[in-house]
């Protein structure tokens, strides 16, 4: 009988489980990310590695092989190869219960892949190194404007630029210090829970005093009628004018140097990292149970990283926090 390989693996699973739960332009998206171009179009160098694991059998798939092609990947397409890395990862997990294989290298290369580009400026997404991100937040306090305050906000929630600026005041409960973000307005379409510290809703006191319906509105559209968010180019703008946008860029000064500093001092496991930062999980009765479960945690989170950007606690100390919330969950 001939093995399963890897690219076979993926057709079946995309046939059996994509294909029937998503658009078609999504499910041609999806197996394509995987596949690479079709034959006589161009392929990319970075596709070499990969098209290589995709002919083995699924069983001989190696972790530091499938690190080394994502990587790859990463380095060029940086949002193409986490979004080919999960897939794998769900195409792994469906092999591992019917049995082809035993372990999942996509899984297992999660935080590898963090640690191959640390401190390194990667494409679109530099982020700065957590060390320095005390001091960054610091100088941004100082900054004045409704950019300077949503900047800020959005490292402390580790959010996306897109979910800042469209925030509106019926998605917040500050007595339980709670954003609820609708799906409708989430990458993955999926509602999305934050957890805020006592700095954001300092923030958010602040802008409330702006009387728009956006918390973080149009400085124009605040002297006008008519009520709009921010500009997508304004938190770029201020960190050219704080001279630090060739050293990071909003999503990884907002979200990779997060991620980073959490994974390598332990802040929680990863999961709830994963949570926090609303990347979907591929398993949606494993995305029920994080949901449910993942409350204390994930505020014990957001609360440390907000203590470690303040000064006030060191890197080493988060995962304190985070075993003090898994015992009492």
């Amino acid at each position: 009988m001939t093995a399963l390989t890897l690219v076979r693996a993926a057709r079946e699973y995309h046939e059996r489980v994509i294909e029937p739960t998503r658009t078609t332009k999504h499910a041609a998206q999806w197996i394509a990310s995987i596949e690479g171009p079709a034959p006589g179009e161009p392929q990319p160098q970075w596709r070499a590695r990969l098209d290589a694991l995709l002919r083995l059998p699924v069983a001989n798939v190696e972790g530091p092989a499938l690190l080394d092609a994502i990587a790859d990947m990463q380095a060029a397409v940086p949002e193409t190869a986490s979004r080919v890395r999960q897939r794998l990862e769900a195409i792994f997990d469906d092999c591992e219960f019917r049995g082809a294989c035993s372990g999942n290298p996509a899984r297992a290369i999660r935080r590898k892949l963090r640690e191959v580009g640390r401190g390194k400026e990667r494409g679109l997404f530099a982020a700065l190194p957590y060390t320095e991100a005390p001091a960054f937040l610091a100088q941004l306090r100082q900054q004045k404007g409704i950019a300077a305050r949503a900047l800020e906000f959005a490292v402390l929630t580790a959010a996306r630029t897109g979910e800042v600026i469209g925030a509106t005041w019926d998605e917040f409960d500050l007595q339980a210090s709670v954003w609820t973000v609708p799906g409708k307005r989430m990458e993955g379409g999926e509602l999305h829970t934050v957890h805020l510290s006592s700095r954001a809703i300092e923030i958010l006191q602040l802008q409330a005093k702006l009387g728009s319906p956006f918390v973080f509105p149009s400085p124009d559209s605040v002297m006008g009628e008519q009520a709009a968010g921010l500009s997508n180019m304004s938190m770029l703008t201020l960190l050219r004018r704080m001279d630090a946008s060739k050293r990071t860029t909003v999503h990884g000064l907002c979200r990779s140097t997060f991620s980073t500093w959490a994974y390598d001092t332990a802040a929680a496991r990863p999961d709830v990292i994963e949570a926090a930062l609303a990347h979907r999980e591929a398993d949606r009765v494993k995305a029920a149970y994080n949901r449910a479960d993942f409350s204390a945690e994930r505020r014990s989170l957001l609360e440390a990283w907000a203590r470690y950007l303040a000064g006030g606690q060191a890197a080493s100390d988060a995962a304190n926090d985070s075993d003090a919330a898994m015992a009492a969950a």
